[in-house]
């Protein structure tokens, strides 16, 4: 039986997206179709027909965000315009069957692998055709440069999505079952999509994908020869000679598929930036063991060193799970003494949680809370330490920033990054002296050091 008839006459838009950048990446993709398809972003949602949340559910916090966002904005169905609401990404994945029966709410349900088939089933629903509410497949999709995308983050930076899905098998981790198998995008396609966003002003390229060190092992001539992956390489190669693109950072290269060739090309390279994100998370061995990572702490440590002899001066950001299942005292204080060691600029702690259908949750000797909680504030207070040495070493110095706009506190500040600084998750440079636009790299002289922040002037 079909669902109820939704006419949208002002084809009005209101659009979240929760989560990580990947999951943002996919909603510009759905707004560059609907876009196409006529439909208007509304600024507020009593003003929307059509109301979509792309979601998150990678850990408990995330789904709750999810759930509470979803309930929030079902409210314009009874408040504002909204006809339809629609619940995409991760979430949808994860609970369609489940949510269908206790959220009646919610109009429509969309899969991480059908994000792209938005406009026909809005016009479905349009015209009471409808005959389920939950589109969720097993993922097997993923864009390309010939899809529509309309790229929500300030017009200077853009998140490229090289590959969706993932083949490592985490212990941990859900994202294989929540975004499938990896399909990697051809570097064609990525350089093609580079040189579209480099003409309309883009200049700093975030390259992102559940796991850069495979790209392209699924693709034909793809794969890894000689412990190389040449692929990346050709990449990496190929981005750096695109017009207008300043800053090529990557994210998400896991140490043990790091080779040689890759690092001598950042080193090399005027574009790649002097950052690298490098998932470890752990540095005891039995506990990398248990968590499925294919590489010891020996091996994490020995690519460290080598990336700074390589690189000097190179920014390092990693990803920390503290409390998982068997994780001894001994274990911990090897995680403490490697980040100690590492003296990363960047570190995510992440506290463990059991999440339903991932293996990690069958294994025995779980860690109390209250162990973890105080094992994550050792955690936390070291890398404290550590970030504030390591960033007293740009006092005095000059370095090129990125210049975001207005400081988000006053208007007297600007504010923006530099090489070593993501977007989102990583510190800020304050500029306190001189004057440029949003877009703007400009040479600024660090004057003061914050705890993760810069302070400067432009010269």
């Amino acid at each position: 039986m079909s669902l109820d008839t939704k006419k949208f006459q002002e084809k009005s838009l209101y659009f979240t997206s929760l989560g990580c950048s990947k999951n943002l990446v996919d909603s510009q993709v759905m707004l560059g179709h609907l876009k196409l398809d006529g439909f208007t972003i509304a600024q507020a949602p009593e003003d929307a027909e059509v109301i979509i949340v792309n979601t998150c559910s990678f850990v408990e916090a995330a789904k709750v965000e999810s759930i509470e966002t979803v309930l929030d904005l079902a409210t314009y169905k009874e408040d504002g315009k909204c006809q339809a609401l629609v619940m995409s990404g991760c979430m949808a994945q994860r609970y369609a069957g489940e949510l269908e029966a206790e959220m009646p709410e919610i109009d429509m349900f969309i899969g991480t692998g059908e994000y792209h088939k938005i406009v026909p089933l809005l016009k479905a629903m349009e015209d009471g055709k409808l005959e389920k509410k939950s589109f969720v497949e097993i993922p097997k999709f993923i864009h390309t440069e010939f899809d529509p995308r309309l790229n929500t983050s300030p017009f200077y930076m853009a998140w490229l999505k090289i590959s969706e899905g993932c083949n490592r098998n985490c212990t941990f981790c859900i994202i294989p079952t929540l975004r499938g198998k990896l399909r990697s995008r051809t570097v064609d396609s990525l350089v093609k999509e580079a040189e579209q966003l480099a003409a309309t002003g883009v200049r700093e390229l975030n390259l992102i994908s559940q796991d850069f060190s495979d790209y392209g092992v699924d693709l034909e001539g793809g794969g890894k020869k000689d412990g190389k992956n040449p692929m990346i390489y050709e990449l990496l190669s190929r981005l750096e000679k695109v017009e207008g693109i300043d800053w090529v950072r990557v994210f998400y290269f896991y140490p043990d598929d790091l080779t040689e060739d890759v690092m001598d090309l950042m080193a090399s390279s005027k574009k790649i930036t002097k950052y690298l994100d490098m998932p470890v998370q752990h540095f005891a061995d039995g506990v990398l063991k248990r968590m499925n990572r294919r590489v010891t702490e020996e091996v994490i440590h020995q690519k460290i060193k080598t990336l700074r002899e390589k690189i000097p001066g190179i920014v390092l950001r990693t990803s920390i799970i503290v409390g998982f299942p068997g994780e001894t005292e001994e274990d911990f204080q090897a995680l403490l003494r490697g980040v100690k060691e590492a003296r990363f600029n960047h570190l995510g702690v992440f506290k463990y949680s059991d999440e339903e259908g991932t293996p990690a949750v069958r294994l025995k000797n779980k860690v109390p809370q209250e162990v973890i909680d105080e094992r994550f504030e050792q955690l936390y207070e070291a890398q404290k330490e550590i970030a504030r040495e390591l960033n007293q070493e740009y006092l005095g110095k000059v370095i090129d920033v990125l210049v975001e706009g207005q400081h988000e506190e006053t208007e007297l500040l600007l504010q923006g990054r530099h090489a070593g600084q993501a977007p989102d998750i990583d510190g800020k440079v304050i500029i306190n002296d001189g004057m440029a636009k949003a877009g703007d790299i400009v040479r600024v002289e660090i004057t003061d050091v914050l705890d993760y922040d810069l302070v400067g002037r432009i010269i």
